[in-house]
This record gives structure tokens, sequence and C-alpha cells, in this order.
């Protein structure tokens, strides 16, 4: 369609709230907004182009049509562009561009509740505290609250396990309270759970004081080894307070977003308070924005961060002011359950509050064009010492794994501009190559991969600038080959990462054995090590999941009644296949039904006689 077709074809529109979707001339869609009226909305597209953002103007020069679904309230479009923006993944929306999840610390419901990550929040009964971070900073909070409490850290199911095995090294060492020798009851271990969430919820000052008022008491009836308790416990959590393990506690009472630009690249930091006391933050980088784009960026955070959260504030303080603001506290107040309110702070505690926020996306954007400054450098010193026409913006590396030959696997990694890019990741499972054949297996791999980007997979393109094998020469005359067969050896030049006595990357080695010594370029080596490491981590990561999942196969194998769904609900509940073999009929028959219950139960103790 003309300029004047779509510009007609939306003064035509009606005056009802719903979603817009706009295609290219290829039919896709580039563009999923949202109109409280969908003719003023879309109208304005093409009218007074000099108002628009610069992104705004180059999406509108890339429109050949549009469509339109019509809502019944503006809830329902706000709802409706979330799901398609999330389906298509628009070239023109603003999009996070990482994909990690947002997790948090789960207790359990039910008797000897355990602390575990959860990636959300589930209605089973069981309390979640969080957001998280990233499920390391979880962990590490987890770890913390359980030395610091005695927690168990085994693998072992409590009350069933209590008394069967004897303690394991973690008693001996005074860092767990020992559940499976009896000596603890279930209500002394709720009261050690009720503590770890005072923690988790923000309030250890005021644990810390009811722990001081039971150790003087302690002190004063001359029960001295219990008020020693009492007093190693308070210590405990003021260490946690200086760790900060309320980096993520049961929900902030103020999310406080701000946008910060510098050039084209924008910077979007959320910092989260509880009861006046900043516990967390998350940042997101942002390409291709000017200053007219801060509303909708925020926006577009607030929907897609908190819709992956299915959680939100109390009040989320923001930098810039919103277009729909109501709309969008609505939004999240069905996320809540109760009121989610928005605010523009001018002055004050929040305004104070929100410049800080400001303040670290500065600092951000300023650190982001540091690191990017110093990669682009360590780039042309690798393009320099290789003699390349550009320096290798994308890097492709690949890793074979296997046990004497079993379970053979291979990774790819790409590193985008000297960072991993895991959204490009990929992992394949040998298919064709037999055994330990490493030189095959890479042959397999390579293939596979440059035919699926001549397919026109775009989930394997665009092709890199540089193929790094793991492995020498030969590895390298492998890959050659296998661009050769295909027309590409002059596209991608191909090395090996030759490694010293210590595993790491000392060179890199052409399919002719031309070496490029890489020690005496720090920066070099840096890039190429972490790389190194990354592509061997990938590898062994997924061979040895495909290890365990066969190993576990086998162990339950030939169970009457037991398929895949069944054997998946299984290592759910009990977690290990040695939980399994010593759970009773009774305890199997939580998950299973009775007659298979039965079956596996005698399956392991046939075995065990």
């Amino acid at each position: 369609m003309t300029f004047e077709e779509l510009k007609e074809k939306a003064h035509r529109l009606p005056t009802e709230p719903g979603v817009y979707l706009m295609h290219d001339k290829s039919g896709t869609v580039i563009y999923v907004g949202k109109a409280k009226v969908l003719r003023n909305r879309v109208s304005q597209y093409f009218a007074d182009l000099a108002s628009h953002t610069l992104k705004t103007r180059r999406m509108v020069s890339n429109i050949d049509s549009f469509e339109t679904i019509f809502a019944a309230t503006e809830l329902d479009a706000l709802l409706l562009e979330n799901t398609l923006i999330k389906k298509y993944k628009p070239k023109y929306n603003i999009l996070l561009k990482d994909d990690k999840g947002y997790p948090f610390i789960r207790i359990e419901a039910g008797a000897y509740p355990r602390l575990t990550v959860a990636n959300r929040r589930e209605q089973d009964g069981a309390r979640y505290f969080g957001p998280y971070g990233g499920r390391g900073t979880a962990n590490h909070a987890i770890r913390l609250l359980s030395e610091t409490f005695l927690l168990p850290s085994c693998s072992r199911r409590f009350p069933r396990d209590i008394g069967k095995e004897r303690p394991c090294l973690q008693l001996d060492m005074g860092k767990c309270c020992g559940v499976c020798t009896g000596k603890i009851s279930e209500e002394e271990y709720d009261r050690l759970i009720a503590q770890c969430q005072q923690v988790l919820e923000g309030k250890s000052e005021e644990l810390s004081a009811q722990l001081q008022e039971q150790m003087e008491q302690a002190a004063e009836d001359m029960e001295f080894e219990r008020a020693a308790v009492f007093r190693d416990r308070i210590r405990a959590i003021e260490r946690l307070r200086q760790s900060r393990i309320a980096v993520v506690t049961g929900g902030a009472d103020t999310d406080a977003l701000a946008f910060a630009l510098r050039g084209s690249r924008a910077c979007i930091v959320r910092l989260s308070y509880r009861s006046g006391i900043l516990v967390d933050r998350t940042s997101v980088l942002l390409d291709g924005l000017d200053e007219g784009d801060a509303a909708d960026a925020l926006e577009s955070f607030i929907q897609q961060y908190y819709t992956k959260l299915s959680w939100a504030p109390k009040l989320v303080c923001l930098s810039h002011a919103l277009e729909e603001p109501e709309l969008v506290e609505e939004y999240l107040t069905s996320l809540r359950g109760t009121k989610c309110a928005l605010l523009f702070p001018q002055k004050g505690e929040k305004r104070r509050e929100v410049q800080l926020a400001l303040d670290n996306a500065a600092l951000e954007l300023a650190e982001a064009e540091d690191l990017e400054q110093r990669t682009g450098k360590t780039l042309q010193l690798l393009q320099q010492m290789l003699g390349l026409p550009e320096p290798p913006r994308r890097m492709e590396s690949f890793d074979i794994s296997n046990t004497m030959g079993s379970d053979p696997v291979a990774s790819m990694v790409v590193f985008q501009n000297g960072k991993p890019l895991k959204s490009a990741y990929k992992k394949f499972k040998i298919k064709t190559a037999q055994g330990g054949d490493d030189y095959g297996s890479m042959a397999e791999v390579i293939g596979r991969r440059l035919d699926r980007a001549l397919a026109g997979d775009e989930s394997f393109l665009p092709l890199p600038d540089i193929f790094l094998i793991d492995g020498g020469a030969g590895q390298a005359q492998i890959a050659l080959e296998q661009l050769r067969q295909r027309g590409l050896e002059l596209a991608i030049p191909v090395y090996g990462m030759v490694k010293d006595d210590h595993h790491r990357t000392r060179a890199l080695v052409t399919a002719e054995g031309q070496e490029f010594g890489i020690a005496a370029t720090p920066a070099v080596f840096a890039l190429l090590g972490r790389l190194q490491e990354e592509v061997h981590r990938f590898a062994i990561e997924y061979h040895r999941s495909l290890r365990g999942k066969r190993m576990r196969r086998s162990s339950l194998n030939g169970i009457p009644g037991l398929g895949e769904a069944r054997e998946k609900k299984l290592l759910r509940r009990f977690g290990t296949v040695r939980a399994v073999a010593a759970a009773s009929v009774e305890e199997l028959s939580s998950v299973l039904p009775g007659p298979v219950a039965q079956a596996v139960y005698d399956h392991f103790k046939e075995k065990q006689s």
C-alpha cells in the first residue's frame, strides 16, 4: 500500500480500543501497539512525521500494511498487546533482549520444608520470596541462610529418612542441625524456618532483637549452652546483613525505574526498596533510541519485566511520565492482586530514589561504552594478528564431548562483540559419527550448522566472521573441508584453538599448521580464553545431562506401568533415583497409582537383595 492509502485506511478505523499490527512488504510483523482509540492512534503515524522519534520514522517508512484487532476494554488491549509482542517479537518494539528468568526463593509446604529456587510463583501452598536478579543470587541466599540456621543441605527427605542412615560430615562440622538424628523436633525445625522467613522479609533487626531477649532469658535461667546458641545465631544474622542477604526480599515496597540515554544507547535501571532500604538492582541496555522514546521504553519494561514475574510492587516511581499511567496501574494491580500505584515524583524522598536510579543508569552507560571501546580494540588486535579484512565481531566456537565414546555431543557458542550471545548457542547430539571419532563428529556438526544456515533457518543466521574450533590443525582442516564443500571456504576463516599444559588457549592454528601465538597479547589471550572455557563448559554440561538421563532411565527401565511421564513425576518428587529406591510404598503412592508404586518398590527391593 502507498503512504496515502495507509493514511486513508487509518482514518476509516473505528473509535474503539484495540491492538494494531504493522507489516512490512514481506508480511512480517514489525510493530505491535495498543490504542484507546484506534483511529486516533494509528492515524498519528501517518501525519506530522517530523514530530516522531527517529525509531518511529524508520518504522513508518517500512510499513506496507497494517491490521487491527478490536478489544472490549483498554486493559484487554494491553493484555493482547503483551501476548502479540511475545509471539512475534517485532523489530521496532522495545524488547528486553536478555532471556534470563527472575527466580524466587520457595519455602515448601508440609513437614520439614526445604528452601529451593523456583522460576515462578505457583498456587501450591508454598511461600515465595523475591524476585531475585538471577538463579546464582537466589542460590547464594539459600546457602547463606542454610549456614546461618544450620538447615540440612543433603538430599534426604524428612521425616522419611530420620534415623535411617548415619549423619553426614555436615553435622560433625557443626554446619547442620541434625534433623536426620531425630533430636530436632518438627516444631523446632519450623522455628528455624520461621526465622529464615523473617530475614527474607527484611525483618532481620526484629529477629535479632527477639533472639537477644531469648539469649538473656536463657542466661538468667543458667542455660548457658542454649544462650550460646542464640548468641551465635545473632552474630550469624549480623553477618548476613553485612553480606546483604536481603538482595531480594519478599517483595519491595517501592520500585524506582529510570531511563537514561547516552548517544543512541539507553539504559533502564530498577532499584527495589524495602522499608526504605535499597535491597536490589536490575538493569537493561537498549540500542537505537532517543529521548522521545523514554516513556515507551519504561512502559515496555514494566509490561515485560513484571509480566515475567507475575508480580508487582506496591509503588512504582518513574523518571519519566507515561502516556497512559492509569491503564498501566490497572495492569500492575491485576498482577499484584492488591492496589499498585505509579508515581512521577518531582521532589522529596521518592524523587531522590528515582535520581539514584538515574545515576546508576548513567554509570551503567558509561561502563558499557568503556567496555565496548576496550573490546573493540581487542578485536582490532585479533584482526591485525590474523590478517583479517575486518575485526571478527561475531565468533563461533565448537567443541566435542563424550565419555569413552558414549553419549557424544557437540556445543556451539557465539560471542558477539566480545560478549557471550547465549540466545544463539546450539547443542548437537552426534548422529552419524561412531564411538569417539572426534574428527567425524566435528565434520557432522559443522556440516549440519552450515546446511541449516544455507536452508534459511534464521536461528542459524547470520554466518560468523570466524570459526574457532577446540583442537589443533586437524580439527581446523575438518571444518575448512565442510566450508569448501559448500563453497564458503573464502567466506569464513577457520582456526584451531591450541591449548597449553594448563588447558588454556595459547595459540590459534590454521588448517595448514601455521600458528599465531596469543599469550604475548593479554587482551586477546583473555578473550579467547573465555571463549574456549565457555564452549568447553557448554559441551560438558550437555553431555553430563544426557548421560545422567540415560543412567536414570537404565535404573528405572523395565518397571511395569512406569512410562516417561510417570518417571518424570517420580524424580520431581524425590529428586534422585537413590531417594526413589529408599521410599516406601505409601510415599511412592503419593505420586504413582498403587500397582505401579508397588512395582517400583519391588523392583528396588529385588535389586538390593
